[in-house]
């Protein structure tokens, strides 16, 4: 009888991991986002820093448009960040002040950061949207076109 009392007690451990383990997978693949965002985040602040002190050296609006561009692009492939779309928006009207006076200019960069290998959770979409703003001065004494 004590042979058969212990048997019994070892299906109960196995009925317990069957409700736990999906639980406990599901806790795992949510850290794993939770992760994934805050270092896609990084990099897209990380990106928008590099493109605006790219801009900011940039002699031209439209110069510094294209330096931005580059520099955020590549700033996010250097760090692997999986993006479905990039965009770089730069505002250059600091360009447009007289020299002498103090300007700046501003790049917004954001990315649609593929979680579609996370699907497995309910409520995560494919994509996400993450998006960094930097702001950078220009050389109050320097040429301006």
């Amino acid at each position: 009888m004590i042979e058969r009392w212990r048997d019994e007690r070892g299906s109960v451990l196995a009925v317990e991991l069957l409700v736990c383990a999906p639980i406990l997978a599901g806790f795992i693949l949510l850290i794993v986002f939770g992760g994934r965002i805050a270092l896609a985040n990084q990099a897209v602040q990380t990106a928008a820093a590099d493109a605006a002190r790219a801009a900011s050296i940039a002699r031209t609006a439209t110069a510094a448009r294209t330096q931005a561009r580059e520099w955020a692009t590549t700033s996010l492939t250097n760090q692997g960040l999986a993006c479905h779309r990039v965009q770089v928006d730069v505002d250059t009207t600091g360009f447009r002040r007289p020299v002498g006076t103090e300007a700046t200019i501003t790049v917004r960069v954001s990315c649609d950061l593929d979680t579609a290998d996370l699907a497995a959770l309910p409520g995560i979409p494919p994509s996400m949207p993450i998006e960094a703003s930097m702001t950078s001065p220009l050389d109050k004494f320097r040429e301006r076109r």
